[in-house]
């Protein structure tokens, strides 16, 4: 990896070294998720398997796993893994949990009061990549939300293993949030599936989870149909970005670029540093390191559109992060509260050099689905509250109507909306014709 001087770079440049590696697919995923969806939407289950049998390589007769079988998987598991999954969950149950989302009510007038209540999603649909590497921890992070939001109906689809099974440690974390449906599904056809429902897999009101591109591109057109489900946030290929000062500790800082590469040949993954010296140390260790990964051909593919970039200094670094607004970002500096104090464009922020990253993708209790293409601009990571509705709730006695309805009135006929004058005037001239009489 070579070190890119930032203040040398024009603005296009800088533009082009910050690039998204999936920027240059979109026509081709676009197109090519539609033709899945339309397929899924009119030929229902046979569709999926078909799609299953050539996308995945898989054939599965009997797209839902059975209770049973879900419990025998589990109970299969190393039970250091076992015990893994369920001291995770409880750490994600704990940091969820303190931040729940509760209802109130506030009387904004006499005799008017206005209440915020909160209801679950009524049937949300989870999706769990395994593509290149089953990701058991992304059915905890989805699940465990769910659950605490009292969901009364979830759905998860994960892809089939070469033999059409789904994979044990995805089951197992599936029953540690006590989801009972689950589908042998992946891809843009899963997300079809539960966007439009089959004879086998039901609508769902809400889709949760991270993808590839294709996986992404789905969420987006079905939530953009007329009556789709929602989405949770665009969760695409995995990015992490680095922030480290001449004190961090390259070996580190390489391990933690890394961790994110081998995710995916579409990841991305981006150094800022205001240290030459730390820079080409860090690209001296990720040469070395990546030769030692099972996975090295997936973060070769990944490291070839990431970046090293020597900063002037930290302050010109936060500029960039903000404005580049990473999925993950990592604070390897002597004083990160400080630098975090900057920080208003990350999806997920980890502090000091014994934070890694990973910790967040699976047990320090967090969520690791996370906004991703520079959506944390504008939106935060999942959390219970993405499984809720908050109605509003009103409620005006005859001496409320009288204290704010002249209001309404004045400001109805701003608009020229005469009905929703009258809709207030003639409750209050009944009201006045009462006390008359």
């Amino acid at each position: 990896m070579n070190v890119l001087t930032w203040t040398d770079l024009s603005e296009a440049e800088r533009v082009e070294a910050l690039r998204r590696g999936t920027a240059a697919a979109g026509p081709e995923v676009t197109a090519g998720v539609a033709d899945i969806l339309g397929q899924v939407r009119t030929g229902g289950d046979e569709a999926l398997r078909e799609l299953t049998a050539r996308l995945d390589g898989a054939t599965v007769d009997v797209l839902q796993v059975p209770v049973a079988e879900r419990d025998r998987a589990a109970a299969s598991l190393d039970p250091a893994l076992r015990s893994a999954i369920t001291e995770a969950a409880g750490r994600i149950r704990t940091f969820h949990e303190a931040g729940m989302r509760t209802g109130y009510a506030v009387q904004t007038a006499p005799g008017v009061v206005c209440e915020k209540v909160v209801r679950p999603v009524r049937r949300v649909g989870l999706y769990v990549p395994a593509g290149s590497a089953p990701l058991p921890s992304t059915a905890l992070m989805l699940g465990v939300p769910a659950q605490l939001a009292g969901c009364p109906e979830v759905v998860l689809c994960t892809p089939p293993r070469p033999d059409g099974s789904a994979d044990p440690a995805v089951l197992a974390a599936a029953a540690e949030c006590g989801i009972t449906r689950v589908f042998t599904l992946g891809g843009a056809q899963a997300v079809a599936a539960m966007a439009y429902g089959t004879a086998s897999v039901p609508a769902c009101d809400k889709i949760f989870g991270p993808g590839n591109a294709w996986v992404t591109e789905a969420k987006r057109q079905v939530s953009t149909a007329e009556g789709g489900p929602g989405i949770d946030l665009p969760a695409g290929p995995s990015e992490v970005l680095v922030i480290a000062d001449a004190g961090a500790d390259a070996e580190f800082v390489a391990a933690d670029l890394l961790s994110q590469a081998e995710h995916g040949p579409d990841s991305q993954v981006v150094l800022l540093t205001d240290s030459r010296e730390l820079a080409e140390a860090v690209a001296t260790q990720v040469e070395e390191q990546v030769e030692t990964l099972p996975r090295a051909d997936i973060a070769r593919k990944a490291l070839a559109a990431s970046r090293l970039v020597l900063t002037p200094d930290l302050d010109t670094a936060v500029d960039v992060s903000n404005g580049y607004a990473p999925e993950h970002l990592i604070l390897a500096v002597r004083d990160p509260r400080t630098l975090l104090d900057r920080v208003d464009r990350a999806g997920s922020v980890f502090l000091g050099d014994h934070t890694p990253e990973t910790l967040g993708d699976y047990c320090s209790g967090t969520n690791h689905v996370l906004p991703t293409a520079g959506a944390a601009r504008f939106t935060g990571g999942v959390d219970v509250a993405s499984f809720q509705v908050a109605m509003s709730v009103q409620h005006a006695t005859p001496e409320g109507l009288a204290a704010v309805g002249p209001c309404a009135v004045v400001l109805a006929g701003a608009e020229q909306l005469h009905a929703h004058q009258r809709a207030v005037t003639r409750r209050l001239d009944r009201a006045g014709a009462g006390r008359a009489s």
